[in-house]
C-alpha cells in the first residue's frame, strides 16, 4: 500500500472514531413516546454527574507559569487545523471562574465533578521542575468540590502533552514511559488526600489515532510507522498509571476511559471491515488492560506494535481496574475500502436519509440503541470491572432567546433515549455504576473549534456570560 492510499485510510479511520452512518434511524416521535425516567430507577448508589477537560475550559494558557502544551502549539503554529481557526487560550476562562462554575454544578444536582490537571501547568516542561502556582489552582478546586458537597474525579491524561516532550517525540519515544510516571506520582501524591476517584487516560484511541494516524488532532501527525510504537506506550502507561494510584492514594477507585462506537457492517460483505474497525475503536486498550494481549488477529499492520514491546511489557501491560468508563456518543457503520489490504471505512451520514432532528452538530447520528450495545459487548469480558459511562452527550445549535433562555428539547430528547437504553443494559445484568454528562459548560470542541455546544450551560464566549440550558433544568428536575 502506498502512502497515499495509507493517509487516506489513516484519515478515514481516525475520522470514523466521531463518525457514523444514519441507516434506520429511529423516528424522535417514537423515541420520545417512551415511558418517562426516575432517578430512582437506576439504584440509590447510582453516581450521576458532569464531565470537564483542562484545555477545554481552562483558558489562562500561559498563565502563572503554565507552559505550552500540544494543543497550544497546534492551534497557534497550525490554525488552519481547527474548522474556525480559534483556539483555547481563553476558552470558558474555567480558570478564573470555577467557583461560579462548580456551584451551577451543584444547582443542577449532580453529585461528581470530573475534572482533568492540565500536564503542562504542573509541569511546564512535562518533567523535572515544578509549577507551585499550578498545583495551587487544582488544590483551590478539589477544595471548591468538596466544599460543594461535590465529588472530584480526576482524569490524569486528557490529550493536552507538553509540547517540550512532543518535541523530543512525544508518545513514540519510549521515554515517555518514564515521563508519564513521574507526573502521575506527583498528582497523585499531592492530591491524593482529597481525591479518591480517578482516571488513568481519557479515549487512547482518540488520542493516538486522530492525533498520529489522521493528523487532526495535536501533534497533527500522519505517521503511520509511529503508531505502533505510539500505541504500544499509551497501553503501558494506562497499566502503569493504574498502579501508581494503587501505591499513593489510600482507598482509591482507580479506572480509565475509553471512546466506544457499536460497529455494524454495512452488509454481509463489510464483515471483515466491521471487525478491523471494532478492533481500533473498542478493543485495542481494553484487551491489553484484561491480560488479554493485543487484538491483532488478522490485522497485520497491528501486529508491528510487537517491535516495540521490551521483555517484561506483555505483563506490565495488565492493571485491576476498579472500573471501566466508557465514553459514547454513537454508531458507526463499516464497509469495504477501496485499499483491500485494509479493508475498513465508513460511510458517512446523510441527512436526507433521516429527519435533521437525528443528526448532530457533529454529524453523528442519534444512535441509543447503539450505547446499548456497546454495553452489552463490554460487559461481555471475562472479569470486566464495572462500569461507569463517563461521557455521553450531543452537540446541538443552541442560541439563546430574547428571554434569555435556551431551548434544547433535542438534546433533552437524546438524555432520555440513551438513558432508557443504559438502564436496559442495567436491568439485564450489566454492572453499571453511574453516569457523567459531557459536558458542564459549550466549550472549546477540540478541531471543531466553538462551533459546537455540549453543554448543559450555555457559554457567550465574548462576555462569558453562562445561561443554564433547558437540558441543564431538566436535569435538575430529574436529579431530585
Amino acid at each position: 500500500m502506498n502512502r497515499r492510499d495509507f493517509l487516506a485510510w489513516a484519515t478515514t479511520v481516525a475520522g470514523g472514531l466521531f463518525s457514523s452512518s444514519l441507516l434506520n434511524a429511529a423516528p424522535l416521535q417514537r423515541l420520545l413516546s417512551a415511558p418517562p425516567l426516575k432517578k430512582g430507577d437506576f439504584g440509590d448508589d447510582f453516581l450521576w454527574g458532569v464531565a470537564t477537560a483542562a484545555y477545554q475550559i481552562e483558558g489562562a494558557w500561559n498563565e502563572d507559569g503554565k507552559g505550552e502544551s500540544i494543543w497550544d502549539a497546534l492551534c497557534h503554529n497550525r490554525p488552519k487545523k481547527i474548522k474556525t481557526g480559534e483556539n483555547a487560550d481563553v476558552a470558558c476562562d474555567f480558570y478564573h471562574r470555577y467557583p461560579d462554575d462548580i456551584r451551577l454544578v451543584k444547582e443542577m444536582g449532580f453529585d461528581v465533578f470530573r475534572f482533568s490537571f492540565a500536564w503542562a501547568r504542573i509541569l511546564p516542561q512535562g518533567k523535572g521542575e515544578i509549577n507551585q502556582k499550578g498545583l495551587d489552582f487544582y488544590d483551590k478546586l478539589i477544595d471548591q468540590c468538596l466544599e460543594a458537597g461535590l465529588s472530584p474525579w480526576a482524569t490524569i491524561y486528557h490529550w493536552d502533552l507538553p509540547q517540550a516532550l512532543e518535541k523530543q517525540g512525544g508518545w513514540a519515544n519510549r521515554a515517555i514511559l518514564g515521563w508519564f510516571d513521574e507526573y502521575a506520582n506527583l498528582v497523585t501524591q499531592k492530591f491524593g488526600d482529597r481525591v479518591k476517584n480517578w482516571m488513568v487516560l481519557n479515549e487512547p484511541a482518540a488520542f493516538t489515532m486522530l492525533g498520529y494516524l489522521g493528523g487532526i488532532h495535536a501533534p497533527g501527525k500522519i505517521a503511520p510507522k509511529k503508531f505502533p510504537a505510539v500505541v504500544h506506550h499509551a497501553a503501558m502507561c494506562q497499566a502503569s498509571g493504574g498502579r501508581i494510584i494503587r501505591a499513593n492514594v489510600k482507598d482509591a477507585n482507580i479506572g480509565t476511559t475509553f471512546s466506544c462506537s457499536y460497529v455494524e457492517p454495512k452488509k454481509l460483505s463489510h464483515t471483515k471491515a466491521a471487525n478491523r474497525l471494532n478492533v481500533l475503536l473498542n478493543r485495542l486498550y481494553i484487551e491489553p488492560a484484561l491480560g488479554l494481549g493485543y487484538p491483532t488477529d488478522n490485522f497485520n499492520y497491528l501486529k508491528r506494535i510487537y517491535k516495540h514491546v521490551k521483555t517484561g511489557d506483555m505483563e506490565k501491560l495488565k492493571f485491576d481496574f476498579d472500573f471501566i468508563g466508557l465514553q459514547n456518543y454513537t454508531r458507526v457503520v463499516a464497509r469495504r475500502a477501496l485499499v483491500p489490504y485494509v479493508w475498513v471505512n465508513q460511510v458517512q451520514p446523510k441527512k436526507r436519509d433521516v429527519p435533521k432532528e437525528q443528526i448532530t452538530e457533529m454529524n453523528w447520528e442519534v444512535s441509543p440503541e447503539g450505547i446499548y450495545k456497546i454495553i452489552k459487548q463490554f460487559a461481555a469480558y471475562k472479569n470486566m470491572p464495572p462500569i461507569i459511562i463517563t461521557e455521553n452527550g450531543a452537540a446541538f445549535s443552541d442560541e439563546v432567546s430574547p428571554t434569555g433562555e435556551v431551548n434544547d428539547a433535542q438534546r433533552v430528547a437524546y438524555f432520555e433515549n440513551y438513558l432508557q437504553q443504559i438502564l436496559k443494559a442495567k436491568q439485564e445484568g450489566a454492572n453499571i455504576g453511574g453516569y457523567l454528562v459531557w459536558t458542564l459548560l459549550d466549550n472549546f470542541e477540540w478541531a471543531e473549534g466553538y462551533r459546537t455546544r455540549f453543554g448543559l450551560v450555555h457559554v457567550d464566549f465574548e462576555s462569558q456570560k453562562r445561561t443554564i440550558k433547558d437540558s441543564g433544568l431538566w436535569w435538575q428536575k430529574f436529579l431530585q
